[in-house]
């Protein structure tokens, strides 16, 4: 569901405060951080979706690492997971499910975490993705309420995977980039939080699907503060740009861009470079809001991190292009 109305669905439910849940649905955070004790917080997640890849490996693997990168986001270690699979029975070989379930065990084991157990219904549409608990010490956790102005905007993975994966569909995706649009899907966020953490930052958030500025906004709301993005510092996959001047797009992002519409100074954006900000991400990098004077140490330790921009005290609609 695209960020408005979701927003819309939550507003009509009540709050109810409970002061061990440390982060909720209020700050739109990519899990939730529930105490247990001063240096120990449990981080929950879930995330599932159909498939964007044709391999059925690599869709469990993808699903994986997404659902993960939840926890990373928070700066915590995953622990365990529970499978969520929608499966039509009759029309696709129960093979095809092994080798999902296959992939998205591999890549959890790989986070050290360990597959608990799952639950299955028969769908007409295939669905996979895991619910994931982890650990986090609530003092050095990473929110989207975190950041605070003179902090350095950092991204650790390029954008474009949902505007490449359509033109797979569609079949105009060079095997080149399909490969390095794989290769970026299925890497962790593990090193990147880490890192975060390491280096004292407060604020993270993985961008997935509302896009870089979907998930920027939520940092911007709940910090009280100002992003300011550099539009050519944004790093994209290869044929990324080539695919949004021609016209590439999915549904998800026509929702964030019309979510986004009263939130963000478009600068000079082109219709292209707007495309990929608002691009729905499926294991995308993590959006780091770093201490300037620990940016440079964050940029040795994440291959592949890239500056994007800077957070300032609060003006106009919270987010601004340059």
């Amino acid at each position: 569901m695209g960020p408005g109305d979701l927003s819309r669905a939550l507003a009509a439910l009540p709050a109810h405060a409970d002061p061990r849940l440390l982060v909720g649905r209020e700050t739109f955070d990519d899990a939730g951080v529930f105490v247990l004790r001063d240096d120990l917080a449990l981080v929950q997640t879930v995330d599932f979706f159909a498939p964007i890849v044709d391999d059925p490996y690599d869709f469990g693997q993808i699903a994986a690492a997404n659902a993960l990168s939840d926890v990373y986001a928070m700066g915590g270690e995953p622990l365990t997971a529970l499978n969520i699979v929608g499966f039509p029975t009759g029309k696709l070989p129960i093979e095809v499910l092994s080798e999902i379930l296959r992939g998205g065990q591999d890549m959890v084991h790989a986070a050290g975490a360990v597959i608990a157990g799952g639950h299955s219904v028969v769908d007409e549409e295939l669905k996979y993705g895991l619910s994931v608990t982890g650990q986090v010490d609530p003092r050095r956790m990473l929110t989207n309420a975190g950041a605070r102005p003179g902090d350095v905007l950092v991204l650790t993975k390029p954008l474009g995977t949902g505007i490449l994966a359509t033109a797979g569909k569609r079949g105009q995706l060079e095997p080149a980039h399909e490969r390095a649009m794989l290769a970026s899907m299925r890497a962790l966020n593990d090193e990147a939080s880490r890192a975060a953490v390491a280096v004292g930052a407060r604020c993270a958030t993985d961008v997935t699907g509302f896009g870089l500025l979907g998930h920027a906004s939520h940092i911007a709301r709940a910090s009280a503060v100002t992003l300011e993005l550099s539009v050519p510092a944004v790093p994209l996959l290869p044929g990324a740009r080539e695919a949004a001047i021609a016209g590439v797009r999915t549904g998800g992002a026509e929702r964030n861009d019309q979510y986004l519409q009263p939130l963000v100074d478009w600068g000079r954006a082109t219709d292209a470079e707007r495309a990929l900000l608002v691009d729905p991400q499926t294991s995308g990098g993590l959006l780091v809001a770093v201490p300037p004077d620990r940016a440079e140490e964050y940029l040795s330790r994440v291959p592949g991190a890239v500056v994007v921009g800077q957070v300032t005290p609060p003006r106009g609609p919270g987010l601004a292009l340059a």
